[in-house]
């Protein structure tokens, strides 16, 4: 008599990286990534503007942001418990939001009451990027780009948000500080900002319904207390405050606004192209800040240059993170001088419009570009595999690589080579 047969056990699941860091790593950690994922503008713009000029980058840049951002600052509000439809909790989405990186874009805010505040940035980084390249490029950021964007991050919390300039750049005079001040105001007598199409399409993506398993449990000894963002507005969020698993929850989801503006990147290149450009322009965009990033997780981390040390910085990379979403693990070679990394192929972020599957069908530049940054004798070498998985060996060549286009390009912007200052306090903001 035959008997069924035992199907075979459930693969374990990959343990998140992120959960090895210590808190202090984690909370310098964060900070970087917000900056990093602001970054991916800078690394996607020059190869949009060569293909459909200035006109066809600013519409990109608008679908692109329009598609990720009322998506993500919704899944934000739901990891950190940020209750209420008022714009305190607009100005606690902008602060977690890889659209405004602390410090780089420095983000200052006053409330009125539960309808009406005002933000202004004393430092704007990505105004310091393009001013030296005249009016035209300021204007068509500060204006033609922030004006249908900031509403469309603004609607997570409420549709009925307004966001208008007090003033904004070209700076007149010259030099104005604050360099942008906007006032925030919710109209209930308004129409609703309407649900922008590319975040109707964008919808469709996994990523947009992702969820994790929450953080294990840990000793929290010397931690911060601060486990969600309920309560008031802080002036600052000063990271160090949080408990691990905030900042675990919270690193997952900006990796995932980076997915996300991949995603609204590649549709609006190819809804105006087809897929080969689509397809094409954002692996530049994946080369040039896969480089960037690296460099600075390497310097976030303070490792060595060796396969230990590589393997820690892209395991925690954004070509990597969040590991359950892309499929990612790394382990080093026997004789410790390699390192082999794997994406699995049946991982959700290979079915949608991210930097994932351009590793599976053309090539593997932006893991190039990463392990580059660490360290430029690393080379490159994919393992032939069925189709179940993405796998390469990374190994220390004889001679050093050239830096890419795509991360010399990346690299031109202020942001990379940015320096956080001292710490700041966290000031309740209350309405005055």
């Amino acid at each position: 008599m035959s008997s069924t047969p035992t199907p075979p056990p459930e693969p374990a699941a990959r343990p998140d990286p992120l959960e090895a860091l210590s808190h202090p790593t984690l909370a310098r950690l964060l900070p970087d990534l917000l900056l990093i994922g602001q970054l991916i503008d800078r690394a996607g713009m020059p190869a949009l503007l060569g293909e459909f000029g200035v006109d066809g980058m600013r519409d990109v840049a608008i679908e692109e942001w329009q598609a990720a951002s009322p998506h993500y600052a919704k899944r934000m509000k739901e990891a950190l418990s940020i209750t209420g439809d008022g714009v305190a909790e607009i100005f606690k989405g902008f602060q977690l939001d890889v659209g405004a990186p602390p410090e780089f874009m420095d983000f200052r805010y006053s409330v009125s009451d539960h309808d009406n505040g005002e933000f202004w940035l004393d430092h704007c980084g990505a105004l310091m990027d393009v001013e030296p390249m005249g009016d035209r490029l300021v204007t068509t950021m500060c204006h033609d780009i922030e004006d249908p964007t900031f509403p469309a991050t603004a609607l997570a919390t409420n549709p009925l948000a307004v966001v208008e300039p007090i003033h904004r750049p070209p700076r007149s005079p010259e030099g104005r500080t604050p360099h942008c001040h906007w006032r925030v105001r919710i109209d209930p007598d308004g129409e609703p900002f309407p649900f922008p199409e590319p975040a109707v399409e964008s919808a469709s993506s996994r990523v947009v319904g992702f969820r994790f398993d929450p953080p294990a449990p840990r000793d929290t000894t010397g931690e911060g207390d601060r486990d969600d963002y309920a309560g008031p507005l802080l002036s600052d969020l000063v990271f160090t405050e949080f408990t691990s698993a905030a900042l675990i929850r919270i690193i997952r989801e900006v990796y995932l606004q980076m997915h996300l503006l991949a995603v609204g990147f590649h549709q609006s290149v190819r809804r105006r192209s087809d897929a080969e450009v689509a397809d094409r322009l954002l692996a530049y965009q994946a080369t040039g800040i896969a480089g960037v990033a690296a460099g600075r997780i390497r310097d976030v981390l303070g490792v060595a240059a060796d396969a230990p040390g590589l393997a820690a910085v892209l395991d925690v990379h954004p070509l990597a993170g969040p590991t359950a979403y892309t499929g990612y693990s790394s382990e080093v070679t026997s004789d410790g001088t390699g390192l082999t990394v794997r994406w699995d192929t049946a991982a959700d972020g290979f079915a949608d419009d991210t930097w994932l599957p351009l590793l599976a069908r053309d090539g593997l530049r932006p893991l190039a570009a990463a392990a580059q940054a660490v360290d430029p004798h690393w080379t490159v070498e994919r393992v032939p595999t069925d189709g179940s998985r993405v796998e390469a060996v990374l190994r220390l060549g004889d001679r050093p690589a050239e830096e890419s286009e795509e991360v010399a390009v990346t690299r031109i912007s202020t942001g990379a080579a940015f320096d956080f200052g001292p710490k700041r306090n966290a000031l309740p903001i209350t309405p005055v």
